[in-house]
């Protein structure tokens, strides 16, 4: 294949962006050991900054946005990857310094890349960054010690993808999930993902942040940011722990140290961009067996890629719940 269809994000000289379907030679593509035939890429917020003037996270134009990959090995120099392998890739600067996955084909190192056992690449996009965020949360939590036993764990930012996946993951555990959101028409979406009670936004209209509150929560899944962490922390159990991976809300931190010493509560940060390539491929593969989302359908919707444009126009507005599939195949 000679050309390939994309969707291309340009930034004129007064700074705005356009994204609109080009179609483009393969030299457009950097070099990497291993092509993709991109069946699949996903909606996610960094999606949207990356066509959004002064988004801060792309590093240059023109660019194919679309931090996840998912597809068939259509080519490869590396001895860990075969012709018609199923394959996903995100992370690193997948969709915002290296062209991404709104395109026919992606090429990327093989240390970019993890072969799929036991998913297909429908269920991996479903999963996507988000989900893969998501399961890593939930590792964070375990691996601290805090078992279902334990007590409540909160999910903040609960029906965005990093959200409804660690609902989905942490009822699935056995843990009792609290969701917090600010969408109370969707209670009963979060309800048929496991959450065992939906609250609104955190903290409580009214109610002053504390230094040190009641304690609540045995661990917390913080999509937020801003004065809903800064409630979660000053309501943690003893040696509880906050997962964080989001700034939907702010990415000021509003606290003190109280929970920290006080209380013993750690503050862990979920970053899957600079994940070192063994550690995603281990991820990946308890995300195809004991992390895989029990309810991938409905959390799951499904767009073309053509679509693409508006989708990112309402997740930057708050307008998305759960993860929203780009069908890519056949798209253009």
């Amino acid at each position: 294949m000679s050309e390939l269809n994309a969707l291309v994000a340009h930034q004129d000289a007064e700074g705005g962006i356009t994204l609109k379907p080009e179609v483009l030679d393969e030299t457009f593509l950097p070099d990497g050991e291993v092509e993709i035939a991109v069946e699949y890429s996903g909606i996610n917020y960094k999606d949207a900054l990356a066509v959004t003037p002064r988004g801060g996270v792309a590093r240059s134009y023109p660019l194919i946005p679309g931090v996840d990959v998912a597809g068939i090995v259509a080519a490869s120099s590396s001895p860990d990857f075969a012709v018609g392998d199923p394959v996903v890739a995100h992370g690193y600067d997948i969709g915002t310094g290296r062209h991404g996955g709104y395109a026919e084909r992606a090429r990327y190192p093989a240390d970019y890349v993890v072969k799929l056992d036991g998913l297909t690449t429908d269920q991996a996009a479903a999963i996507g960054t988000a989900g893969f965020t998501a399961a890593m949360s939930v590792n964070a939590i375990r691996t601290h010690g805090v078992g279902p036993s334990d007590g409540p764990v909160l999910v903040t930012g609960a029906t965005g993808g990093v959200g409804s996946v660690s609902v989905d993951l942490l009822a699935k555990l056995g843990y009792e999930v609290v969701a917090s959101t600010g969408k109370p028409d969707i209670e009963s979406y979060l309800r048929d993902l496991g959450a065992s009670a939906v609250i609104g936004r955190v903290p409580p209209e009214g109610e002053k942040i504390r230094a040190l509150g009641k304690a609540r929560w045995a661990a917390v899944v913080d999509c937020v940011g801003g004065p809903a962490l800064a409630y979660a922390l000053s309501t943690m159990n003893y040696g509880g722990i906050a997962a964080i991976s989001g700034l939907a809300g702010s990415a000021e931190l509003p606290t003190t140290v109280h929970p920290f010493i006080l209380r013993g509560v750690t503050l862990a940060g979920i970053d899957s961009v600079l994940l070192r390539i063994d550690k995603r491929r281990e991820i990946w593969r308890q995300l195809s067996t004991e992390l895989t989302p029990p309810h991938l359908g409905l959390l799951t919707s499904n767009i073309s890629v053509l679509e693409v444009p508006g989708a990112l126009r309402k997740i930057i507005k708050g307008g998305v719940t759960g993860r929203t599939r780009v069908v890519v195949k056949d798209g253009f």
